[in-house]
């Protein structure tokens, strides 16, 4: 540990790890959740009560659906993984996600992770399929919307 008058930085094998503003004062205790993503891998349910994550100060949509996602079953383990994906994509880019999920008014994890994901990586282009030589569309099927009608239960089918 390397400490001046205003940082502290953290070195290990002789790179750095970490820098934070130096504090002065008693009893204090600074904490960077960020710094404790892989702990929450491991402990989903610190997410709740452990010291670096109660007062958290995310932005406005991240606690929305923070708050609604924790109320789900597994729903530590879900906003965990939705912070993993935000470590490699960015705060700004889980914020936007969370946003469009709120605008929905779907919130799970998953929607949210679809979301983000779609961020990442816009349009990715379809992959293509070879397909054999010897299958070929050989009659164009028609399209018959009343067979759903019938599937639906709809007496007027012809």
């Amino acid at each position: 540990m390397r400490r001046t008058a205003e940082h502290v930085h953290v070195v290990a094998d002789g790179e750095l790890i970490a820098a934070h503003p130096r504090r002065y004062g008693r009893d204090q205790l600074i904490c960077d959740p960020w710094h404790y993503l892989p702990v929450l891998e491991k402990k989903p349910g610190a997410l709740r009560n452990g010291a670096p994550f109660v007062a958290w100060d995310l932005p406005h949509p991240i606690q929305l659906v923070r708050d609604r996602i924790l109320k789900q079953p597994k729903g530590d383990r879900a906003f965990v993984e939705l912070l993993m994906l935000a470590g490699e994509a960015g705060l700004d880019a889980l914020t936007v996600a969370c946003e469009l999920a709120l605008e929905c008014g779907i919130v799970s994890a998953p929607i949210v992770m679809n979301e983000l994901r779609r961020l990442i990586a816009p349009h990715l282009p379809a992959a293509a399929i070879a397909v054999p030589d010897g299958i070929a569309l050989t009659m164009e099927p028609l399209a018959n919307c009343q067979r759903y009608d019938y599937l639906l239960g709809s007496t007027n089918v012809h």
